[in-house]
């Protein structure tokens, strides 16, 4: 009896501590099960009928699953100083976003949509102090296809024909010199050869004080007839107003066109190559095609103090869809339209080259690579003629630098390689002479 009296009670607690935990695990389980359910079933609401969702929306799709982002440099040159000049101050966080207002800052604009867009985080609501690209805007939500009036224009540069290439260059109202070097050398109209060849300039407007600078502008425009200019202040926030004028100006003026570039003033750009090898004029134009150095798997930049910042409010996605980089892409002549009619519906994003590429991802159009690698580069390539000979672009000039480099590149271009080749030779002749194994 005393060993029953010592042993039987804990045996018997043993089983009630086993029952006990067995139905806490099931209730657990239950409990689960029901927060799945739930999950599941907001979680897929969007699918349903009568609701826009992942499958309907091409950008979110797009947007989502891609790699690990590349690194990214920061520049000291905050942002919001930028916005400053712009006339833009940052929006205060928008909380407790819903599934409608994440697509809605995504890629939608809204514009008539009813009462399902009615959640929808808009351009308005984020962006209400930024006043040019609030006006933008129309009663109805829709960005205005003409949003700023022509300063000056070129409406005549394809009355005649249809060209082959037209070079569309983002430049700052005061840099008349890169502007004056380009024309000199890879913007100079001879370089396509009879094909048909426009060279534009994409100006806003300097600060409104400055009417001898506007004065300037207008003079150098009628002397060489290739400065398009609008009425939006010409700061690196608006680059992306920049760059949808010159598409709009292209499908407006030119719709025929063969091909467009779109670059910067700042750039080295081999017309000749990219003419003869990249386009090869003696085939029949490509349709829907855009090329230029591919980003991929890129995430937007949260750190405040980079150039490059963008505000989860603005983008909350973890991810950019494939873009090229702005500083020199190229576009077959239908995709300007395209591009300008989907931006309609999207909102503005600083970031240009971002922007762009998420009008393709809207358009379900994707940047096509390039056929080598270390054709078009956004960094400063060292120079030397047989390497700047197969390029197309390479970054950072300045005026003065840009006219040595390619007169230089144009006085040793059939020859631009033999320097290199007869330096091989020698150093294999040296390993040989030396019995060195060749590398």
């Amino acid at each position: 009896m005393q060993w029953r009296r010592r042993h039987c009670c804990p045996i018997k607690m043993t089983w009630t501590i086993k029952r006990s935990i067995f139905r806490t695990h099931v209730a657990g389980l239950f409990s689960l099960a029901l927060l799945f359910t739930f999950f599941l079933f907001f979680s897929h609401q969007d699918w349903l009928p009568g609701r826009s969702g992942l499958r309907e929306n091409p950008l979110t799709y797009t947007v989502r699953g891609f790699r690990n982002p590349k690194g990214e440099a920061n520049q000291s040159s905050s942002l919001r100083s930028l916005w400053k000049e712009a006339g833009y101050t940052a929006p205060k966080p928008l909380l407790n976003f819903s599934s409608q207002q994440v697509e809605g800052a995504v890629g939608e604009a809204g514009g008539g949509g009813g009462g399902a867009r009615k959640g929808v985080m808009r351009l308005g609501d984020s962006m209400s102090t930024n006043n040019s690209l609030q006006k933008e805007m129309d009663v109805g939500g829709k960005l205005s296809a003409q949003p700023y009036r022509y300063i000056l224009n070129e409406p005549f540069k394809c009355r005649d024909s249809s060209p082959f290439l037209i070079l569309l260059i983002a430049a700052e109202p005061g840099q008349a010199d890169a502007r004056n070097a380009i024309r000199q050398t890879w913007g100079n109209e001879s370089l396509a050869m009879g094909l048909g060849f426009v060279r534009l300039f994409l100006l806003g407007t300097g600060k409104s004080s400055d009417a001898f600078l506007q004065r300037s502008i207008e003079e150098e425009s009628s002397v060489y007839h290739d400065i398009i200019q609008q009425d939006y202040q010409d700061t690196y926030y608006n680059l992306t107003i920049k760059t949808l004028m010159g598409m709009n100006w292209v499908a407006t003026y030119c719709p025929h066109v063969s091909y467009v570039m779109k670059t910067d003033s700042d750039m080295f750009v081999n017309t000749e190559y990219l003419i003869q090898k990249l386009l090869k004029p003696e085939l029949p134009p490509k349709q829907k095609y855009f090329t230029g150095y591919l980003m991929r798997g890129y995430a937007p930049n949260r750190n405040k103090d980079s150039k490059w910042y963008m505000p989860p409010e603005v983008y909350p996605s973890e991810r950019y869809p494939i873009f090229c980089s702005g500083t020199g892409y190229v576009l077959s002549g239908d995709m300007a339209d395209l591009i300008y009619q989907a931006s309609l519906s999207i909102r503005r994003l600083h970031l240009e080259d971002v922007y762009v590429g998420i009008c393709l991802a809207k358009l379900r159009i994707d940047p096509m690579p390039p056929p080598n690698e270390f054709l078009f580069n956004h960094w400063r390539v060292s120079y030397s003629s047989c390497k700047y000979s197969h390029l197309i672009t390479s970054h950072q000039f300045h005026p003065n630098e840009l006219i040595k480099y390619w007169n230089h590149l144009q006085s040793n271009k059939h020859n631009a390689c033999i320097n290199v080749i007869k330096e091989k030779n020698s150093r294999y002749r040296h390993r040989r002479f030396h019995g060195e194994r060749p590398s």
